[in-house]
């Protein structure tokens, strides 16, 4: 094993005796639960590196974003670490490779196991430091898990071509082989299910993988490596750092052992990965903003575009790059459109994520709620009308109410911008082309919903519609059969399905030739 650095190798006792150090004092509701975990050892906070679990040095802190209490510590690891860490994903590499895909498959299935046996741990978890509702984070879990299963699956389905001939006495093949170390930059809207839909793929294909998470919500991504740890994944294979993302990212993209890179987060930050992996030539895949349209027209049952609407906008308290971003709604049912969907906001709750009755968190990042209400003023001074705005204001700074904005029009910062919360924009529109090409006006292209009793129409559309996922009359559309990716700047690539394997595979074709007798 390398040099850690003034790492240590974490010390399972003095882990227990902060927690019940930090029992002793007054504490809020996050950290009452975390303290009731049955897996204390979730709340170390050490990184896993090359099969140890190192911890000390300098530490971060982990914020419940409701409160701002500070509710763990996790180690600070560097440039150091990350060198120790792609060493032994090389070495792990041929070992992990050669195992045939049914046993690489088994792994994965038992730390799927582990992770529904561990559900209810894993979603406190991802509550106490995302934000989002514990009935979400138990969604995430369960979804996560899935990810995990179809890949242990796919990977024995990963399979090549026979080509007939064009040469005499030839015999040509393509096989798919795994690409060699896989990195992964994770972010902290689904800080469960991001890893385990690349590292699901990664580990099929049979590459080692480093994870590297958002520092907003490490302790997930830290208590998902003891449990792959404890399915049976080899030293090396399966990595977890947390640290500062500039000072990790930089050797995953100037290391030439590192041959895979797949990144879900802003377009912003996208387009620098993209920029510092082209020196290397790296498989870059790219899962970036979005900004999807929501379309209904005037022949569709109200009630049903407004749960469609409800879905598709409030999840994960609009922290979702596939939330309904811009709303248009045909002008001949735009009022009563409104009023309703005014009427089911003003249903919504806003609180705590692990109180039973919420439905809206805070935000994760004081940053998201700050352009939330940013995006809220600049509206109105430009006409916007405020609908409906509920509590929640007054519950701390990383809270947004639920706010509808109707009357946006398309030179107002919300219709051009990612949200990234719980706003919604309302647009009327009047003819089916018209709604087209404003739909079809953003250089982002993650997702887009289309609510139609028309089949014609919805045929129409889904041709026309310039984005990578398209929900016909429906808001849930992904999961782990499905190609979940983007056009234009919303990413590279896609994740899940057999599409998603294959970011993690090489094409190689092969000649046999002076076959003739």
């Amino acid at each position: 094993m390398g040099n850690f650095n003034k790492m240590t190798v974490w010390d399972p006792q003095m882990a227990f005796q902060t927690t019940r150090h930090k029992s002793s004092r007054s504490v809020g509701l996050a950290t009452r639960n975390l303290q009731n975990l049955r897996r204390l050892d979730f709340l170390a906070g050490g990184a896993l590196v090359d099969g140890q679990w190192v911890s000390g040095g300098e530490r971060d802190h982990v914020i419940d974003p409701a409160t701002g209490e500070e509710i763990a510590d996790v180690a600070r690891c560097g440039a150091a670490e990350m060198e120790v860490a792609i060493a032994a994903a090389e070495r792990s590499f041929p070992g992990w490779r050669e195992l045939l895909p049914a046993r690489r498959g088994a792994i994965l299935r038992s730390w799927a196991s582990l992770m529904l046996e561990h559900a209810e741990e894993l979603a406190i978890l991802v509550t106490c430091e995302q934000g989002k509702p514990l009935a979400e984070a138990r969604h995430e879990i369960a979804y996560g898990a899935g990810f995990l299963e179809w890949f242990a699956a796919e990977g024995e389905r990963a399979y090549g071509e026979t080509i007939p001939s064009h040469k005499i006495g030839s015999l040509l093949q393509v096989r798919m082989q795994p690409i060699g170390i896989a990195a992964a930059i994770t972010p902290w809207n689904f800080p469960v299910a991001m890893i385990t839909r690349k590292a699901g793929a990664a580990l099929a294909a049979g590459c080692p993988i480093i994870v590297k998470p958002a520092p907003e919500t490490p302790l997930s991504a830290l208590a998902l490596a003891r449990l792959a740890e404890q399915a049976g994944l080899p030293p090396g294979v399966f990595q977890v750092l947390v640290g500062n993302p500039i000072e990790l990212s930089a050797p995953l993209l100037n290391h030439t052992r590192i041959r895979a890179l797949s990144f879900t987060g802003s377009t912003e930050i996208g387009r620098l990965l993209l920029e510092g992996a082209a020196e290397s030539v790296k498989k870059v895949s790219l899962e970036l903003g979005g900004h999807a349209p929501f379309l209904v027209f005037d022949d569709v049952d109200l009630e049903k575009a407004v749960r469609g609407v409800m879905a598709a906008k409030f999840a994960t308290s609009g922290q979702d790059c596939l939330a309904a971003n811009r709303i248009y709604v045909q002008r001949s049912i735009y009022g009563d459109f409104v009023e309703a969907f005014s009427a089911a906001m003003t249903q919504l709750r806003v609180g705590h994520g692990l109180e039973p009755t919420t439905d809206i968190g805070p935000m994760t990042k004081l940053s998201v709620a700050n352009k939330c209400r940013s995006q809220i003023d600049e509206a109105m001074k430009k006409g916007a009308r405020v609908v409906s705005a509920k509590q929640g204001a007054t519950l701390g700074p990383n809270f947004v109410p639920p706010t509808l904005l109707s009357d946006v029009t398309e030179d107002m910062l919300i219709a051009r911008e990612e949200t990234f919360g719980p706003v919604a924009a309302v647009l009327p529109f009047d003819s089916e082309e018209e709604v087209i090409a404003r739909a079809n006006a953003s250089e982002m292209g993650l997702a887009g919903y289309v609510y139609t009793d028309s089949l014609r129409r919805a045929l129409r559309l889904s041709e026309r519609i310039e984005c990578g996922m398209l929900g016909i009359n429906t808001a849930s559309f992904t999961g782990p059969p499905i190609p979940f990716g983007g056009w234009k700047q919303s990413g590279l690539g896609r994740e899940g399905s057999r599409h998603g394997l294959a970011e993690y595979m090489e094409l190689k074709y092969v000649c046999f030739g002076d076959l003739a007798a």
